[in-house]
C-alpha cells in the first residue's frame, strides 16, 4: 500500500532497524520504544487490523512474536515481555503490528500507559537491533 509506513519499511524505501526478515513477517524496532528492544512486527502483506489476518499468516506472524520475546530476554537481560496488538484504537498505523516490549520487575510500566523513551542516536538503535538478531539466531 503506497502511504503505510509500515509497508515503505518492508519495501526499503524508509529506514527502519529491521531485526527479523522472513518471507512472511518483517521485525524492526519501534522508533519511540516503550523501553529500548520495543519491537514491532508486522506481517509482509499489508493486513488493516487483526480481525482481517489471514489463518496462513497467523502462525508466522505469532510464531515471530514468540521468538522475539524469547530473544528479548537474552539479547536484553530481560525477565519477561509485554506483547500487544491494538486494533483501530491506539493503532498509529494501520497495518497490523504486534509490540513485544522488554520488560523487568521495577520497570515502571503500569497498565496501559506507555511512558516512551528515544534512542541517543542511530548507533545506539542499531546496537539494540544487533544483540536482538544475535539472540534470534541462537
Amino acid at each position: 500500500m503506497a502511504d503505510c509506513l509500515f509497508c515503505s519499511i518492508i519495501a526499503g524505501t524508509t529506514p527502519a532497524q529491521i531485526v527479523l526478515d522472513t518471507p512472511d513477517v518483517v521485525g524492526f524496532l519501534d522508533v519511540r520504544p516503550v523501553f529500548k528492544g520495543h519491537t514491532l512486527l508486522v506481517p509482509r502483506t499489508h493486513v488493516p487490523t487483526m480481525v482481517e489476518l489471514t489463518d496462513e499468516l497467523t502462525v508466522p506472524l505469532f510464531g515471530a512474536a514468540r521468538s522475539v520475546a524469547s530473544a528479548v530476554r537474552t539479547a536484553f537481560d530481560a525477565q519477561g515481555s509485554f506483547v500487544a496488538v491494538n486494533n483501530v484504537v491506539s493503532q498509529s498505523v494501520p497495518h497490523l503490528h504486534v509490540h513485544v516490549v522488554p520488560r523487568t520487575k521495577g520497570d515502571g510500566l503500569r497498565g496501559f500507559f506507555w511512558p516512551r523513551t528515544k534512542y541517543a542516536d542511530t548507533a545506539e538503535a542499531e546496537e539494540y537491533a544487533g544483540k536482538l538478531r544475535a539472540a534470534l539466531g541462537d
